[in-house]
């Protein structure tokens, strides 16, 4: 695949503040650990109000940063003052999120006038082993700024 070029060359600092604009973002514990023109990477330490019955993260949570680390790949390809928005997504639960952290790798498949096509790959580590546990396609759209008022 040929290296994205970001429009705007203070896409990391852009992204990083929206990430922060996300209240559930810092509700849930979760934050960009990697970040580069088409890729984010989203780490989340386990905590028990994170799980559901049997003590897995919930797939609401996997999702949750799954969803968060394929937009903000798509967003440092963005315009400046653009916003990203998620259209559409589709995740395929692959196994248990059992462990004690999960990692959310975002990354660009394709990067259109008006839609950005992003995928995002979910790993579970427990023990010191990695295994994944979600895969999701996404559908991304560039959206104006907010009028002021």
């Amino acid at each position: 695949m040929a290296a994205l070029e970001p429009i705007d060359q203070n896409y990391a600092e852009r992204v990083r503040q929206s990430f922060a604009a996300q209240r559930v973002m810092a509700f849930i514990g979760a934050a960009i650990t990697e970040l580069q023109p088409g890729y984010c990477e989203i780490q989340l330490r386990f905590r028990p109000e994170l799980s559901q019955q049997d003590g897995f993260f919930h797939a609401g949570i996997v999702s949750t940063i799954a969803d968060s680390a394929g937009g903000y790949a798509g967003y440092t390809l963005m315009p400046a003052d653009s916003r990203v928005l998620t259209v559409e997504y589709k995740m395929n639960l692959l196994a248990p999120a059992h462990g004690e952290n999960l990692i959310a790798r975002g990354q660009v498949i394709r990067n259109g006038r008006t839609l950005v096509i992003a995928k995002a790959d979910v790993g579970v580590i427990r023990n010191g082993t990695e295994t994944p546990c979600a895969t999701l396609l996404q559908t991304l759209i560039s959206l104006a700024p907010k009028a002021s008022g």
